[in-house]
Parts: structure tokens; C-alpha cells; sequence
């Protein structure tokens, strides 16, 4: 059960005009489920993303990342997203690049597009081929269910050990207009920048030019879902798609406007609930951390250290046991690689609780305070480095027995 995240309301995501949502049940691993989800985009729309640097990236992050390439060269705009859950197409060499390729044509083809306006996007399990003929066979359904009041299947579609849907909407005013974004999101394993073993689509009815979408996908990327973590494995699948589609009144053509800065802020603050939803329900999660490192010399090494701690299974498994064993978060700073960190002028909290203090422990901490926010369903570790004015923030969760049994059981 996710940590503090109540299931969305499909009633409460807003359509976003020039994005029209289908899915089928294909039966691509288990039978009667939602498996493959095709996006169908307005020509006027600009599509930007990023994605895992995994160097055994998957199959369909080859080709998406080539077809986004060539839509800004061509002239052809990207028309449509195909996702499919149950297998990954990763570690399938050229059979996966072909596999992918065939449903990217066989969708085309019934949109009647060039197969280079689709992107393809797997997640599920890994070094299996892609069930190709399943996820074509599925296309005719999802097609025929094409319509924009469908973000909630969207967002079940693309789940695989998620236990619910992740989904959120925003309206925003920017420069007097309206502005209606929605995203979906996956992902509860196998989760770590960059980015996870997640998959995140947000679309919003804004026009923008696709240089301003670009700069746009890394800030909120690098403010969202390149902060959080679960068990510190970086997938081979990632992807974050931001999508403009042009059918809105504002039109943002340079980061120099005053309405960028509001809606990367609105577009960020967005991702990031996406994000934290995926930390709020990772494999056999209990308890929500947020890692704060402040007073650092820069941001890279307030989250080298704040990654540290976030990846420790000591760490972890410490919080799920609620027992404040509380060096263990000592140690892991010690080895995150700052290698001139002054330990003697670091001062550690836990919530409210002063843990450690210039270096050691506080004559004042007693062991219960520590138990009291162990506790917790929410709690915020907190780092002064006393080095500089940088700070950064990593969210993650606990490591229990459910993750080790929801991973060993993951094939079956």
C-alpha cells in the first residue's frame, strides 16, 4: 500500500486538449489487464524528453530518442506514443530494435503516419523478446478507444509491481490564459537516477517551441524525478516525455518570457508530485523519506551525500525497523565521496530532533526522541555541511521483506 497517496480520481484528471488516450488488454504477460496504451497527438504539438543513461538502454528508448531527433529535422511532428507494459524489450540486441520497429509501423500505418512520428515505450521484465504480434493485435482496440477523458486507464496501463495508478492534474493562469497540464507516472522498483524504472508522460495544452520544451523537460526532469530513489538501480527503460500540444492560448517561444519561468515552475512542481508518487509506492515500502543536504560547497555534492544515504540498505532498512540506529546515516555521508568534508562542523537531524552535533553525537539527544519520528509514515533527514550555500533534497522510502519477496517472486 502506497505511503500517504491516496488513489486519483478519474474523475478529477482534466482532459488536456490535442491528447486523445486508448488502451487494450493484449495479454502481453497476464491475461485481463491493461498492457498497451496508445497516445494520439494534434499535429500542432511538440514532444520532448529525457531518458535513462543506462549504457544497456532498451530497445524502444533507441528508437524513441531517434525518432524525437528526426521529427526536429523532418518537419513530421511526432504523432502518437505506443507504451506497453509485461516486458521491457531490453538485452533483445537487433531482435529488439526490429520488434519495436514492427509495432511503430503497424500503429503508423492505422494512423496513417510515417512510423518515425511514433514513439515506443516497453516496461516489464528484462532479456525476454518483445511480444510484438500481442502488442499490434492490441492496436484496433486501443485505437477504437481513442478519446481525451482517459488519463486514469492511461495511468493503469502502464503500471507493472505498482500497486495503483499514479496520475495528477494542474490548471494553472500563466500571462492571463488558462493552462491544463496532466501526467501519469510508474514505477516501484528499480529506481534511481537517471532516472528509474519509471515511466512518466505529462502533457499540457500550451504552444511551445520545442527548443523552450527541451530546456523545459531537463529542469523539471532535474527537480523531479532525478531526485528520488528506492534500491539504487538505474533501469535500462527510463523515460519522461513532456508534451505541448499547441491547442491552448498561451505561446511561449523563448525562456526569456516571464511566463517560461511560471510554467516551468507549475510543469516542475507537477513532476515532482509524479515523482514522489513513485517513492510513496515502492516495492514493500512503509515509510516516506526526504533527504535534505544543506550548507554544501555545491549541489553536486549535497546530492552525492544525500544519494548516499538515500541508497544505503543499512539506512533503510534501519527506518523500517523504527530503530535509530542512526550512525549508520553518519557512516554513509562519511563514504559518499566528498573527500575534504570537515566532519568535525556536521550537524545531523531527524524532524525536529538534533542527532548529531559538530560531528558527534548531541549530549542533549535521547534514543526515544529518535524513535518517536522513526515512527512515522513521514520523515526528514536533515545534513548541515557547514560548507557553503548549496542544498539539495532526494526523496526515497524504507527497504522491507516485501521488497525482497516482490522481487524474487517478479517472473512468476
Amino acid at each position: 500500500m502506497a505511503v500517504n497517496s491516496p488513489l486519483p480520481i478519474a474523475s478529477e484528471l482534466k482532459p488536456v486538449a490535442g491528447v486523445e488516450i486508448g488502451f487494450a488488454e493484449a495479454g502481453i504477460k497476464k491475461p485481463n489487464r491493461k498492457d498497451v496504451l496508445v497516445m494520439k497527438l494534434a499535429p500542432s504539438a511538440t514532444v520532448s524528453g529525457v531518458f535513462t543513461l543506462n549504457r544497456f538502454c532498451a530497445a524502444p528508448v533507441q528508437i524513441a530518442k531517434a525518432h524525437l531527433a528526426a521529427a526536429k529535422t523532418s518537419g513530421k511532428p511526432i504523432a502518437a506514443l505506443l507504451v506497453n507494459t509485461g516486458n521491457a524489450n531490453a538485452g533483445t540486441g537487433e531482435l529488439g530494435l526490429s520488434l519495436a520497429n514492427e509495432t511503430c509501423v503497424a500503429l503508423a500505418a492505422q494512423l496513417g503516419v510515417d512510423a518515425a512520428q511514433i514513439l515506443p515505450f516497453s516496461t516489464g521484465v528484462i532479456l525476454e523478446p518483445l511480444p510484438a504480434a500481442k502488442v499490434i493485435a492490441g492496436l484496433p482496440q486501443a485505437i477504437a478507444g481513442l478519446k481525451a477523458d482517459n488519463w486514469y486507464n492511461a495511468a493503469e496501463a502502464i503500471m507493472t509491481t505498482d500497486t495503483q495508478p499514479k496520475a495528477g492534474s494542474r490548471t494553472v493562469t500563466i500571462g492571463g490564459h488558462s493552462v491544463t497540464m496532466t501526467g501519469i507516472s510508474k514505477g516501484a522498483g528499480m529506481i534511481k537516477p537517471n532516472m528509474a524504472t519509471m515511466l512518466g508522460y505529462l502533457a499540457l495544452d500550451a504552444k511551445v517551441a520545442q527548443p523552450v520544451l527541451d530546456e523545459l523537460v531537463r529542469h523539471a526532469a532535474n527537480h523531479s524525478f532525478n531526485c528520488i530513489t528506492i534500491d539504487g538501480d538505474t533501469s535500462t527503460n527510463d523515460s519522461f516525455m513532456l508534451i505541448a500540444t499547441g491547442a491552448g492560448a498561451l505561446e511561449i517561444t523563448s525562456v526569456e518570457q516571464p511566463e517560461y519561468a511560471q510554467l516551468r515552475d507549475a510543469v516542475t512542481e507537477l513532476s515532482l508530485f509524479l515523482a514522489q508518487a513513485i517513492v510513496r509506492d515502492g516495492e514493500g515500502a512503509t515509510k516516506f523519506m526526504s533527504i535534505i543536504v544543506e550548507e554544501g560547497g555545491s549541489v553536486e555534492e549535497c546530492r552525492k551525500i544525500a544519494y548516499s544515504i538515500g541508497h544505503s540498505p543499512l539506512v533503510k532498512t534501519a527506518f523500517f525497523a523504527s530503530d535509530p540506529n542512526l550512525g549508520r546515516i553518519l557512516a554513509a555521508i562519511g563514504y559518499a565521496g566528498v573527500d575534504d568534508l570537515d566532519v568535525s562542523k556536521l550537524n545531523l537531524y531527524l524532524d525536529d530532533v538534533w542527532v548529531a552535533k559538530n560531528g558527534g553525537r548531541n549530549p542533549d539527544y535521547k534514543e526515544e526522541d529518535g524513535q518517536r519520528v522513526m515512527k512515522q509514515a513521514e520523515i526528514t533527514v536533515r545534513v548541515k555541511l557547514a560548507r557553503g550555500a548549496a542544498t539539495a533534497t532526494v526523496y526515497t522510502c524504507d527497504l522491507s521483506h516485501d521488497y525482497v519477496s516482490i522481487n524474487a517472486d517478479y517472473r512468476s
